[in-house]
């Protein structure tokens, strides 16, 4: 490894957690297993209060190699392997003070990784933490586990006072120094990408041997491109596009990203006579939402990436469904297959849409909701993504 760089092995967005009374924690620690697609020798890691109103102190933090597989199975004791822990510093100190809206990179770690490994990244809040930064995520490979007490350098979870989780707190970045002509790309989007097929698609690497590309996951749940809602009954929805693009894409080492945003434009807005939150006025024009996507491109070629667009899956069935979202929807389709603004199109609608009726997914591509697809549709998802963006 003599021609190296730090590429951004791993990643996910920061948005806003659902609000609740208890939403304050203490004396917690949470441990996040991560699969490591390349291979290195140093880590360093970002923790970030985006979204946060409030500091919140990282008491101590640890990167342990796993004693189980990510790819396979992680019991509830997220089991690390023995005499592998390493404590994460800060300017060499062992914890950090998170500004609001605010993130810190720790130091430059030596720790050697070897891809296919499984990490754990354990971090524990002594004092009473706003549990606000953080997004829900789901996937294969997407696990997390919170327990009571300082247990960053435990082998094993104690079972009696460990839960598992898919919400995803401040941590939002880990890169690792490793070889030059490795890269990272970026899937870019709301609950459709913070959902299962990123993750099929580090598998899809993985198994196809192609060992030099991360997928980082930048994706929340609810996410509009030209709306937000600024109230706490929906601010889980998270940030809309002007709010997130410039925090989330700046990437290490990422060259490629790939777009599928849009469809909460679309179906959200139902009346105020309705939902005092979800006005009508919400809705775009077809040339407003392409005007938001044009905005993505042309920020991410200031960081001389490559953009791909993923159109927007079937909607049919969907509680909201209308045929003039279908008309916007289709309008958006239309020119995200024929633009020349984006360096390609990758058709998951029609990867995934049925034969019969084109408008509703394929049989067994659907969740169930209408608006989801299946796992085996996730699959199918990761297996669009076209081999040459995949080294």
């Amino acid at each position: 490894m003599n021609d190296t760089k730090w590429i951004s092995m791993w990643g996910n967005a920061m948005s806003v957690a659902e609000h609740h009374p208890e939403s304050y924690a203490k004396d917690l620690t949470l441990r996040y297993p991560v699969y490591a697609p390349f291979s290195g020798n140093q880590l360093r890691f970002t923790f970030d209060n985006y979204c946060g109103k409030e500091a919140v102190t990282v008491t101590k933090a640890t990167v342990a190699l796993s004693a189980a597989d990510l790819t396979e199975r992680i019991p509830l004791s997220c089991p690390l392997a023995p005499h592998t822990v390493c404590p994460i510093t800060f300017s060499g100190k062992s914890g950090t003070t998170l500004a609001p809206g605010k993130s810190v990179v720790s130091d430059a770690i030596p720790f050697p990784v070897t891809a296919g490994e499984t990490l754990c990244v354990s971090i524990y809040f002594a004092d009473f933490t706003a549990m606000q930064s953080s997004v829900l995520i789901t996937g294969p490979l997407s696990k997390g586990y919170f327990s009571f007490g300082d247990v960053t350098a435990a082998d094993e979870l104690p079972l009696d006072t460990t839960k598992a989780t898919n919400w995803f707190y401040f941590l939002s970045n880990i890169d690792i120094m490793t070889d030059a002509d490795c890269h990272a790309l970026i899937c870019y989007g709301d609950s459709i990408t913070a959902q299962a097929w990123p993750d099929y698609l580090t598998l899809r690497l993985r198994d196809e041997g192609l060992s030099h590309t991360s997928v980082i996951r930048r994706a929340a749940s609810g996410t509009r491109v030209l709306r937000q809602y600024d109230c706490i009954t929906y601010d889980s929805y998270g940030l809309k596009g002007t709010n997130r693009f410039h925090h989330e894409i700046p990437t290490a080492g990422a060259d490629i990203i790939i777009i599928q945003q849009g469809i909460n434009d679309i179906i959200h807005p139902v009346g105020v006579e309705n939902n005092p939150f979800r006005p009508m006025s919400d809705l775009p024009t077809a040339g407003e939402l392409i005007d938001g996507l044009k905005w993505y491109i042309e920020e991410a070629k200031k960081l001389d990436m490559q953009v791909y667009l993923g159109t927007l899956l079937p909607i049919e069935g969907w509680r909201t469904y209308a045929p003039f979202r279908e008309e916007l929807r289709a309008a958006v389709n239309e020119w995200m297959r024929t633009t020349t603004d984006a360096d390609g199109c990758i058709d998951f609608d029609a990867a995934l849409r049925g034969a019969e009726n084109p408008l509703a997914f394929r049989d067994g591509f659907d969740s169930g909701d209408h608006l989801h697809p299946s796992n085996t549709a996730y699959c199918e998802m990761a297996r669009c993504v076209p081999k040459e963006l995949l080294r």
